[in-house]
């Protein structure tokens, strides 16, 4: 069976979905049931470390024009998978992947352009699409909520933490930013309004007698989300990082705070577990179904009480590595090479 990739996100800055999307790629890449081929628009100008699958460049616009126009055409009726929330609309056969519906239950961190075409998109889907795949059983249930998709139309999909495992972590960061390991609290995630980073504002207002530093790793893109003030001299932003530096991030943080009010799944979360960093998460959401019994919960709307944790933890070695130990037996429980073999399984209601 011949199965197209959007390649669309190889063109991409790298974030959740398009990690998503590579990380599931390069274990397909070692199975031999279905054949792929990663279809991508003319600027992509990656390198890549792929044996079998191959990617061909096609056509000669991009951005949404390439995927609704030149995609579909080339691919004709044969099937398409799409990783990151994007696809051509009128296309039948083929699978979409949403991971969450923020543009419905928290619109206000998206430009208004945004919303309109994401919308637009999901109600296409919705009829039109044979099949759809979401991260988490919270993220399946808000798209019954919001779309009324067919339940039988929409499956689960994992996530995983492989990808940290090959990566080298750079101690150096710490040098660079004028850290100390172990005296800095840690998030991580794009400038979306929904990530709720101004907990942490707010918290550093009950820390003022603790010595240690809150640190912001990551980018934003003021095109999809609207502007956030996060400024605070209790703050730092160390914007958008490597993998290496990342890793480097996580495994020297005294702890690894998540206090985002809405997600599809939270990658971050999972990543800070499998390098043994104890994790403080949000009570809301999906974040129970990531974390299990491996994080500390917090009402990410109480500032006062996420301050009150972060010092429950950041004082108690004892707590660092009960959480380290849970953490890391957590996030085995999720992984890539899952993810690839249940897509495999799900072609089965393509048309070959």
């Amino acid at each position: 069976m011949d199965v197209y990739i959007n390649g669309r996100f190889l063109t991409q800055r790298v974030t959740g979905v398009q990690r998503f999307a590579w990380e599931i790629i390069q274990r397909l890449d070692k199975q031999k049931d279905v054949q792929f081929t990663i279809l991508v628009p003319p600027n992509y100008e990656g390198e890549h470390s792929l044996q079998n699958i191959k990617i061909k460049s096609i056509g000669q616009s991009t951005g949404h024009k390439w995927e609704q126009l030149e995609l579909p055409v080339y691919v004709k009726a044969k099937p398409l998978i799409n990783f990151c929330n994007t696809g051509p609309i009128l296309k039948k056969n083929q699978i979409v992947v949403i991971h969450d519906t923020a543009v419905y239950a928290s619109p206000q961190g998206f430009s208004k352009v945004f919303r309109i075409w994401y919308k637009t998109m999901f109600a296409f889907f919705k009829f039109r699409t044979k099949k759809l795949l979401t991260i988490s059983q919270f993220s399946k249930e808000e798209l019954i909520k919001y779309l009324k998709v067919d339940s039988q139309k929409l499956e689960l999909i994992s996530e995983g933490k492989e990808h940290f495992d090959c990566i080298k972590e750079n101690h150096s960061i710490l040098e660079k930013f004028d850290l100390k390991p172990q005296k800095y609290i840690l998030a991580v995630s794009s400038m979306n309004p929904n990530k709720n980073f101004k907990a942490l504002v707010d918290a550093t207002e009950y820390l003022q007698d603790e010595d240690f530093q809150i640190v912001i790793a990551g980018g934003t893109d003021l095109k999809v989300f609207n502007k956030i003030d996060i400024e605070n001299e209790n703050i730092k932003q160390v914007g958008y990082v490597t993998d290496e530096d990342l890793k480097g991030l996580y495994m020297n943080a005294g702890c690894f705070v998540f206090p985002s009010v809405y997600e599809g799944f939270g990658l971050p979360p999972l990543e800070a577990m499998s390098t043994g960093c104890p994790v403080l998460v949000s009570n809301v959401g999906p974040m129970p179904e990531v974390s299990g019994d491996a994080a500390i919960y917090f009402n990410p709307n109480e500032s006062q009480e996420l301050a009150d944790k972060i010092r429950y933890v950041m004082n108690s070695d004892d707590v660092k590595q009960e959480l380290k130990v849970k953490g890391l037996k957590q996030a085995e429980k999720f992984s890539w090479q899952t993810a690839a073999n249940q897509l495999v399984g799900y072609t089965k209601s393509l048309d070959a």
